[in-house]
């Protein structure tokens, strides 16, 4: 790689974002300039994959005016969390239900169908799979993403999805090293703390990301969260021994930073001052979080040309971050050149068998009552800041919401349906007072809830397979989902 100008390595390492479907004309020059890349966010897909296809190609064409290779990504996990799939909800399963179907062959080629779709909307690099372990059941951000919350299922199905994603020559971004597992905190508000011994995190925390980099993922990504056993000072993104840990378990692929502009990182210190932190800590992409203006990334490279400057960042670890986004790109150029690998003919069939499963596994099928005449009813919650405001559950006749009185309710059997109500206390309150529930569906994490004394049908995170599970089971029970009115408040 020819030596590059001090300012020039500063700018390539970030990955900022911007609003709209549409690539602004200060972004367009900022990539000429050399910008590592964009990382995609709804706003930017929200018009359908034709518009993202489009919006990718604008980047890579402005990058290559420079003579650069942008990285462009995106958070597509399946499941709860998609931005391709925004509107209409994942057409593939999340995390917790294929760990609970515990198909490895499908969780394949769940990762393959993912990379399948990015790769023909020309993004390059997916921030999935997550390799967290939810050994807390009440952790407010990871939940339904996790696979398991036994390291051994959570390990092996992270290794199959980074398989079937990369062999479409789309790189894995395996997150959130060291493990966002076991907190009750969400590092987008608060600086959770992991609290577990050094032998807790071998024999938990990090079996996921061994398998993950056994697997061949390009990538790995860093959790705002404080490790005491391993630095009681720093959280993990800018945390030398928390990131060094990460090298000394022999994985030499893509360090990237969880978005900088989160509070576990950024608070109080600000973006510019964390991704300096970074990359000394060892990270070599920094991702700087949605919707910001071109004038963050200035100000974060004059921040990083400064700390070089003053001898606290040494060019040598700027360079090496380069030289490793550049291997990364350089990489995903030979795998592209492969023809994508043909989907299982029955994927969408076997989908649904998942999702058939997966609800068997954590609920009640035997005890439903009848359902004849019954209406939906939603129990509003909000979504933590990784899901967004996508659409989750069956289409409601009604929608209630914690803490406000209750509208005119159906004459009829209600199924009530929620997201993590075992650690929503309003919920189960208003839950309580449906006197005409009948069945509960939690699309949430399945966690330990107080007994609603109705039976409970838990799919295991949402996704339009298990939409259709939880349908087919509610027809046996003899519900009818055409003669409810859907969205009445």
């Amino acid at each position: 790689m020819p030596e590059l100008p001090l300012e020039t390595l500063a700018v390539r390492v970030q990955v900022p974002a911007f609003a709209g479907p549409t690539l602004p004309a200060d972004y367009a020059e900022l990539l000429r300039d050399g910008l590592g890349g964009i990382c995609l966010f709804g706003t930017n897909t929200a018009a359908g994959e034709e518009s993202v296809r489009s919006l990718a190609a604008e980047i890579r064409s402005a990058s290559a005016e420079g003579g650069w290779t942008p990285v462009i990504t995106i958070d597509e996990e399946g499941g709860d969390v998609t931005r391709l799939e925004a509107l209409t909800g994942s057409s593939v399963l999340g995390a917790a239900a294929l760990g609970a179907a515990d198909d490895l062959a499908l969780t394949e080629e769940t990762g393959r169908d993912i990379g399948m779709r990015l790769a023909r909307a020309g993004i390059n690099l997916d921030l999935a799979p997550v390799a967290d372990v939810n050994s807390n059941p009440d952790n407010p951000v990871i939940a339904t993403r996790s696979f398991s919350r036994d390291a051994g299922v959570a390990a092996k199905h992270v290794a199959a999805w980074v398989k079937g994603l990369e062999s479409t020559g789309v790189a894995a971004c395996v997150k959130h090293f060291p493990g966002h597992g076991d907190t009750g905190q969400d590092s987008h508000v608060d600086l959770p703390v992991l609290d577990a011994t050094m032998e807790t995190l071998r024999e938990r925390e990090l079996v996921p990301f061994l398998a993950a980099a056994e697997a061949g993922a390009a990538s790995v990504m860093t959790s705002h969260i404080m490790v005491p056993a391993l630095d009681p000072e720093l959280p993990g993104t800018l945390s030398a021994p928390v990131l060094g840990l990460l090298r000394e378990l022999g994985y030499e692929g893509l360090i990237v930073s969880d978005a900088l502009d989160m509070a576990g990182a950024s608070e109080p210190r600000g973006i510019p001052a964390a991704a300096v932190l970074s990359l000394e800590a060892g990270a070599d992409l920094l991702l700087l979080g949605p919707e910001k203006p071109t004038s963050l990334v200035h100000e974060t490279t004059a921040a990083i040309v400064a700390a070089v400057e003053s001898g606290d960042l040494p060019l040598a670890r700027l360079q090496d971050a380069v030289a490793r986004i550049d291997r990364l790109l350089t990489d995903l150029a030979t795998a592209q050149q492969r023809p994508d690998g043909a989907l299982d003919p029955r994927f969408e069939e076997r989908s649904v068998e998942g999702a058939r499963r997966a609800l068997a596994a954590a609920s009640d099928l035997t005890a439903l009552p009848d359902l004849t005449g019954a209406r939906v009813v939603t129990v509003d919650t909000e979504a933590n800041i990784a899901v967004g405001d996508v659409p989750w559950g069956l289409p409601p006749d009604v929608i209630v919401r914690p803490g406000e009185p209750l509208p005119d309710l159906p004459d009829a059997p209600l199924i009530v349906q929620v997201r993590d109500a075992h650690r929503r206390p309003e919920v189960g309150r208003t839950v309580a007072e449906l006197r005409g529930a009948a069945v509960l569906v939690e699309w949430g994490w399945p966690g330990a809830y107080d007994d609603p004394g109705v039976p409970r049908l838990c799919p295991q995170g949402y996704s339009l397979p298990g939409v259709a599970a939880v349908t087919e089971v509610l027809r046996r029970a003899g519900w009818n989902p055409t003669t409810g009115s859907g969205h009445r408040r």
